[in-house]
């Protein structure tokens, strides 16, 4: 085993407490469509830890009916949008070493105004977006 870089090579959480070193991250539509059927066999309790790196704001909003997503602040600063069902929006500011937790179904969205990392733990089985 070498090291790897989670902003390259994300990691699947799957059954049996299985951790997996997942291909190159392109950041592509294809990647996650590789992704979802490779770990489909685990279903909702698959989870899709990565690490990201923005400089600007989301242009998208996301939402995982499925199952929690956590996210956490590795370094910088970024705001965390969320819109539940009932229409209402939550704005949490995550700092260096905080996190949050996106419940499902609940859509979610990222204020940056510098360079930020975040690392999303996330049941990203039957994801949406929309655009912001």
């Amino acid at each position: 085993m070498v090291a790897s870089k989670i902003a390259v090579n994300p990691i699947h959480l799957g059954l049996g407490a299985k951790a997996e070193i997942q291909p190159d991250f392109t950041g592509a539509m294809e990647w996650y469509e590789g992704y979802a059927a490779r770990s489909a066999a685990d279903g909702v309790e698959g989870r899709l830890v990565s690490m990201h790196t923005f400089s600007e704001s989301w242009d998208v909003w996301e939402m995982h009916p499925k199952g929690s997503e956590v996210v956490l602040c590795t370094s910088g600063s970024v705001t965390l949008i969320q819109e539940y069902p009932d229409g209402t929006e939550k704005r949490i500011v995550l700092e260096t070493g905080e996190y949050a937790i996106n419940e499902p179904g609940v859509w979610h969205t990222a204020d940056v105004v510098e360079k930020v990392s975040v690392v999303f733990i996330t049941a990203g089985m039957g994801t949406e977006h929309r655009a912001r």
